[in-house]
């Protein structure tokens, strides 16, 4: 559920993170159901639906980087499928507000445009300033939905909206009917019974689809290895109420921003307590102001405090409540905590909540907030057993009770990684459907769904799309390759000046950094600066060739090559390690008079030690005057 200020540029995914592809073989009149995210993993949920020339999408949203994603803020799955059909695409559902499901539509938006778009009214809320911040609001049609609302999408799609419970307010299952049947698509999901906004599950509804007959369900299987019902988001309630009243003096709230049901608890027990409420982060301001707005936070204004007033309220009389949950690394929480904040010091006596538990791959880096945070005097309360965070995805028995409501045919778990998914057929099966009537898929596969029959038909392009913020252009498919070598190994960087008569200029240019060696690095310096000498003393003639009397013709991208390869044997030789090597050759721009193309400064190339890897010019000769 993060959130990111800039509109990052979209990355290619190297060929390492692309998945394979066959050529799908369909019956005709098949429903095709195409995940292009959300399936072996947490994060990024996209699924597609298409009927002969229709598609529509099904959320769209986006993932945290892992940690050899160098500079990499967010990443998005790979809809190379929907560029290449975008004239199919008749609509896009959306079920709830959380990041992971409508993060990606901005940056999609781009690429293709989706004629309308059906969600919630906070969802719909939320999406609209992405999308005026991105500059794409132009390229869609936000349409809000209410409970049992339906819409027509399309010849072939029909679409209800059930409400659920789940941890973001105004959260959605789906019905959908289409020629071959209906399809329920349970989106995030868990049962509450006592949810805060007072809004309940449809079981009603959902049960009228399961007696008419549900052809297919997917189902949420991020918790499908966990015994029993998810607790209520009420249980929070108390033990937060507890703790707050305990508290000596600052208290500090961090939990997911898009937490509507627990930002509300908050700000109730701040309230009652006598507490005024400071609201630090971007993303947190907003999604409050947002849920204000629609009525799912209930307070009065008199409740909230400007930041820059806090330092005239008692310590005891203000709770902070604030983004970075996760440890993000810009994050208010985690800026606080390593004495970065601006406006925000933790004082003696401090008590920082943590509402929320660590998504996997985020753990190091909220124990390293943690850690900080007490260093400095806070008390900081956290962890599972505190009683301070339940999750918003059902456990086994919610699934249950989603798989006997609905009674489905067919049956596909989505929404998890694999473990879950197979513990998730474990539970169907249990219910009573047959092995043979579900399938386990993974991003890219093509599920074909007909009358009578659910298979694999095959795979489309799947993978992700790294996303960062130097709004430079696409980055070619070795930038990643370059950036973990260059974290993990080290640079070393070779400026030459050459001139047309195959002389050294000046003495060379070379730089070693982050790279470790057992050899002195004045040694290996000396060493580089001899073998560009000797290529240019024994090699220059191969490369320069002399027409007539007054032109000559210079092979420049063979010279900086053969310079390459020499100074790659040197390193390979010397260094244990595989720095990235960027190599930079200089020519004397217009020298001589009259000069051609290709003088002045080479493009520099990047290469690794053992293989070379920079980019090229298309040209690999250049005449200049002799």
């Amino acid at each position: 559920m993060m959130t990111n200020g800039n509109t990052p540029i979209i990355r290619k995914r190297t060929s390492a993170m692309t998945s394979s592809t066959s050529t799908p073989v369909f019956n005709s009149g098949a429903l095709k159901i195409i995940p292009l995210g959300g399936l072996h993993e947490i994060g990024k949920n996209t699924c597609v639906f298409e009927y002969e020339d229709e598609i529509v999408i099904l959320d769209a949203g986006l993932a945290f980087p892992t940690d050899g994603m160098h500079g990499v803020n967010i990443v998005l799955p790979d809809v190379t499928y929907l560029r290449e059909n975008r004239e199919k695409i008749k609509g896009m559902i959306v079920t709830h507000g959380h990041e992971d499901h409508i993060g990606g539509i901005p940056f999609h938006l781009k690429q293709f445009e989706v004629p309308v778009i059906y969600g919630p009214r906070l969802a719909m809320a939320l999406l609209q300033g992405k999308l005026e911040e991105a500059g794409v609001a132009d390229r869609t049609e936000l349409r809000s939905v209410r409970p049992r609302e339906m819409v027509r999408i399309g010849k072939y799609f029909l679409v209800e909206y059930i409400r659920n419970t789940h941890s973001i307010a105004d959260s959605f299952t789906v019905a959908i009917t289409t020629p071959v049947g209906v399809v329920v698509h349970t989106g995030d999901f868990k049962i509450d019974h006592t949810p805060v906004d007072g809004e309940f599950f449809d079981f009603q509804r959902l049960a009228e689809y399961g007696e008419k007959g549900v052809h297919c369900l997917l189902s949420d299987s991020t918790n499908a290895e966990t015994p029993g019902f998810t607790p209520s988001e009420s249980s929070v309630y108390p033990n937060l109420d507890r703790i707050f009243a305990q508290a000596q003096g600052r208290i500090l709230v961090t939990t997911f921003a898009s937490s509507v049901h627990r930002l509300n608890i908050i700000l109730d027990i701040a309230q009652k307590q006598g507490r005024l409420v400071s609201v630090v982060g971007r993303s947190m301001l907003n999604v409050i102001a947002h849920a204000r707005t629609l009525g799912y936070v209930k307070c009065e204004d008199r409740l909230f405090v400007p930041l820059n007033a806090i330092s005239g309220i008692p310590n005891d009389k203000l709770l902070i409540l604030t983004t970075g949950s996760q440890g993000e690394p810009l994050s208010a929480l985690t800026r606080i905590a390593e004495g970065a904040h601006r406006q925000i010091n933790i004082k003696q006596g401090d008590t920082v909540v943590f509402s929320a538990n660590p998504i996997p791959g985020n753990t190091i880096a909220v124990v390293n907030t943690i850690d900080k945070l007490m260093m400095q005097g806070a008390n900081v309360i956290y962890g599972r057993e505190k009683g301070i965070h339940v999750s918003g995805h059902g456990c086994q028995e919610d699934q249950k009770l989603m798989l006997a409501l609905t009674r489905p045919k067919f049956f596909v778990p989505v929404h998890g990684e694999h473990r879950m998914l197979v513990q998730h057929q474990k539970t169907a099966q249990s219910m009573g459907i047959p092995a043979e009537n579900m399938v386990l898929i993974d991003n890219g596969f093509v599920v074909e769904l007909t009358k009578e029959s659910i298979r694999i038909a095959g795979k489309v392009q799947a993978g992700i799309e790294p996303v960062d913020s130097s709004r430079s252009g696409v980055v070619k498919d070795e930038t990643m390759k370059e950036r973990r070598q260059l974290a993990e190994e080290g640079v070393v960087t070779v400026a030459a000046a050459v001139g047309v008569d195959g002389k050294l200029l000046a003495r060379p240019e070379i730089h070693l950094k982050g790279v470790v060696n057992s050899v002195d690095q004045a040694s290996i310096q000396q060493q580089l600066s001899q073998t560009i000498e000797n290529v240019l003393t024994e090699r220059w003639t191969e490369f320069a060739r002399t027409f007539g009397t007054d032109t000559k013709e210079i092979d420049w991208e063979g010279l900086k090559t053969q310079i390459e390869r020499s100074i790659q044997r040197v390193l390979r030789r010397e260094i244990p390690s595989n720095p990235l090597l960027v190599l930079l050759v200089q020519t004397p721009e217009g020298e001589g008079g009259g000069g051609r193309e290709g003088e002045g400064e080479q493009e520099p190339s990047t290469s690794s030690s053992a293989k070379v890897t920079g980019r090229r010019r298309p040209r690999s000769t250049a005449r200049v005057a002799s």
